[in-house]
């Protein structure tokens, strides 16, 4: 996993170990998120004056506010994937469908389906894969350094993920995603439905809608906003500027370099601009003349409190038929998932809800759905599923957005890898083929 000596990381934009190295800079940091604050507490471990900007009025309340609450560095891999134009036919008709697309006359639309489309083969599977695992085992030891050295907490859990089989065919199909685990060294086994069970109690009452399931045990669970805010303090404490409440216009550069942004409120002068504004990050780069493929996807949770803690889960399960996580967040029960492909829309359907329901109820009829809380959020997606992290064409530009459905789980990772990059250092893994310029 880690980077052999001899090779440096050659990120566009800035010369390894020369313009940035060893040099404090002022670092703006665009977006409050999740990956925005772990990019921020980073880049102020590395001795940097870092200013956080967001148009909301505090550290996620946007896609970070209420995910899935699994930290799947196990369960990790692209929705690009083989078969999935042929499932993406079935799904239409399905009424609990995981992936629902709504086509419009939306150029960035169809050019991010076609792409994604592109990367539908098993090479690019394997090698997409590939990428997202060795930055989400970077990250699990990230979140763990993290929380020795702080004492961070954020209803976490360390039980690991179950991906649960109802069908033998999706059984079978786990073979390659069991390959590809063991390939990058992460920790996994095949469960028959007897293991399943005593890895999750409560999944004794439906024995009979099981045929087995895929145990990743390195995976965690948590609260993703608990988690972000709460950094955000200790971020703080290590100097960083918050900026809340406002609107982000335009980045400005001189003499060809980024050299900091235009807000409702102002003008911030910086010497290092990092984008990580999640779907926003493509519109506040465009005029610069960088083309960045990162698309909304939109996703659903609902929070339900538990009333029956025996038939509910312990950790994270991944109901592979409907691709709906279902997580124990201390008293929740967080159920989080579905692809829906519609544009800039944050409009709470309902359908979305019953899907939601199904799912959790008829495994883990613990909670009292009626007292949810539902939610929807736009996940940032890039037609091959890695994020982009690294420099840009533009001289102190940098980019860490893209993570999709896996922001939560590659936040930590992310964000020392960029700090490294902006300062100048090579980064502990190979981050090469995480910038943008594997689209060019």
């Amino acid at each position: 996993m880690r980077r052999k000596s001899g090779h440096p990381v050659v990120q566009p934009g800035r010369v390894p170990g020369k313009a940035n190295a060893g040099k404090k800079m002022k670092v703006i940091v665009l977006g409050g998120g999740v990956v925005g604050i772990t990019s921020a507490w980073y880049l102020a471990k590395a001795g940097h004056e870092v200013t956080v900007i967001d148009r909301e009025e505090g550290p996620a309340l946007e896609t970070s506010f209420a995910n899935a609450g699994e930290v799947s560095f196990g369960y990790c891999g692209p929705w690009a994937a083989p078969g999935i134009p042929m499932k993406a036919i079935k799904w239409v008709m399905m009424e609990h469908a995981p992936l629902i697309l709504k086509l419009k006359i939306d150029t960035r639309m169809i050019s991010w389906l076609f792409k994604m489309l592109r990367n539908c083969t098993a090479a690019r599977y394997a090698i997409n894969k590939s990428r997202m695992l060795r930055i989400a085992d970077y990250s699990r030891e990230s979140f763990a350094q993290i929380r020795e050295e702080t004492g961070i907490q954020y209803d976490q859990g360390m039980k690991g993920t179950l991906q649960l089989f109802r069908t033998q065919a999706q059984l079978d199909a786990s073979a390659k995603d069991v390959k590809a685990l063991k390939a990058d060294g992460i920790p996994c086994e095949l469960l028959d439905p007897e293991a399943c069970i005593a890895v999750e109690p409560a999944l004794a009452h439906v024995r009979d809608r099981i045929v087995g399931g895929l145990q990743t045990p390195l995976d965690e669970t948590g609260d993703c906003f608990k988690f972000t805010n709460e950094l955000a303090r200790l971020c703080e404490e290590k100097g960083v500027t918050f900026r809340w409440g406002e609107e982000i216009q335009k980045i400005l550069t001189r003499g060809g370099r980024a050299s900091g942004v235009v807000t409702n409120k102002g003008t911030i002068r910086a010497d290092a601009v990092v984008v990580s504004l999640g779907s926003y990050s493509p519109d506040i780069v465009k005029p610069l003349g960088i083309d960045l493929p990162v698309y909304p996807v939109k996703g659903y949770s609902l929070t339900i409190p538990i009333t029956d803690p025996a038939r509910a889960p312990e950790s994270t399960i991944m109901d592979e038929t409907y691709k709906i996580a279902i997580t124990r967040l201390g008293d929740r029960i967080r159920v989080g998932g579905m692809a829906e492909i519609s544009g800039f829309n944050d409009r709470l359907d309902k359908k979305r809800r019953r899907t939601l329901e199904h799912s959790v109820m008829d495994l883990f009829p613990g909670g009292d759905p009626k007292q949810a809380s539902f939610w929807t959020g736009l996940r940032p997606m890039t037609p091959d599923g890695t994020p982009v992290i690294g420099g840009t064409q533009i001289p102190g530009l940098f980019l860490n957005t893209g993570h999709g459905t896996l922001g939560w789980t590659m936040s930590c990772g992310s964000g020392r890898v960029l700090a490294d990059i902006v300062s100048g250092k090579t980064p502990d893994i190979d981050a090469t083929d995480l910038s943008i310029e594997r689209y060019a």
